[in-house]
């Protein structure tokens, strides 16, 4: 993939942007396509060398990318890594010029934004906007991301032209911590969906139908997704590597049980979900893609109910 750089201009911020992942290295090359000048960091600088050849200036330390940034992107892997980056030894809010705005695509709980939150604004007089994304790694690559933000309307406003070099859709949920709530709701959908999925790959398997015919039987149907058409087959050829990890989905649930533990909102199916997620972790299987909670369901069988006899 090879993208023109665009020289900084007075009226064109400098971007920065932590974690070059599975998501934030799609996000990022979007960025350059766009025509962005781009810094980047990563844990592991390896992942950095093909953005480096296209022009990304490589940032030794957060703090160095955050001295020569107006707007820092973070997509990490989850709250800890979040508050490393930002406030730890070499963390961005330890720039002598912070950024202006740091926006944070990463998944974490609500309460947990809200804190981050309050102490960059606190040390940085910076802005935080919570922008968790929906649309795997697929939708980053295509520009179709779906961005739920938490932050004032005018910041949102200010950032949304950059955001839309990944995402098709942008949409403010509210203040701050908000974007990571509809992020959690989304994920409850998502797994439970999923759950579903498997379920009922299992079931046709075992009632003698040709799992592999259903997308397209399906296609156009109530049951019909983008999570069906795209996760049956990969239960049946599980993909060379994952899009979203089953550690990743249970780390979600986990946050999800938090938010509904402080809105007491029940969670029925979540949490049965959740533990068949935990069950796989447990066999070995958190570092597979999501569809693989499909194996766990493959190795149980319902017990036989006892006949029922009707004689006298």
């Amino acid at each position: 993939m090879s993208a023109a750089v665009a020289p900084h201009t007075p009226d064109t911020p400098r971007i920065g942007f932590c974690g070059i992942g599975k998501m934030g290295e799609p996000m990022a090359w979007r960025l350059l396509a766009a025509g962005h000048a781009l810094r980047v960091w990563n844990r592991s600088p390896a992942k950095l060398a093909a953005l480096a050849a296209e022009g990304c200036v490589v940032s030794d330390s957060p703090r160095q990318l955050a001295e020569a940034s107006d707007v820092v992107m973070l997509c990490l892997g989850d709250a800890h890594a979040v508050e490393d980056v930002v406030f730890g030894a070499q963390g961005l809010a330890h720039a002598s010029t912070p950024p202006r705005f740091l926006i944070d695509h990463s998944t974490i709980a609500p309460t947990g934004t809200r804190r981050l939150a309050r102490r960059w604004q606190e040390l940085t007089g910076g802005v935080w906007i919570d922008a968790p994304v929906s649309g795997g790694t697929a939708g980053a690559v295509t520009g179709t991301l779906a961005i739920m933000c938490g932050g004032s309307t005018s910041d949102i406003a200010a950032v949304e032209p950059l955001l839309r070099a990944y995402a098709s859709r942008v949409t403010r949920m509210g203040t701050t911590g908000a974007g990571q709530a509809t992020k959690l709701a989304n994920q409850a959908i998502v797994v439970t969906t999923i759950a579903g999925i498997a379920e009922a790959s299992v079931l046709a398997q075992r009632a003698g139908i040709d799992v592999a015919a259903m997308p397209a039987a399906l296609r156009g149907g109530w049951a019909d997704s983008v999570l069906l058409q795209t996760l049956m087959p990969r239960m049946l050829t599980p993909p060379s590597s994952p899009s979203g990890t089953i550690r990743t989905m249970l780390k979600d649930l986990d946050a999800v049980a938090e938010l509904a533990r402080g809105a007491s909102a029940p969670l029925r199916a979540v949490g049965v979900v959740r533990e068949l997620l935990r069950e796989a972790v447990d066999r070995g299987l958190g570092d597979e893609d999501i569809s693989q909670i499909v194996r766990v369901l493959r190795d149980q069988h319902m017990p036989h109910e006892p006949e029922i006899n009707n004689e006298d």
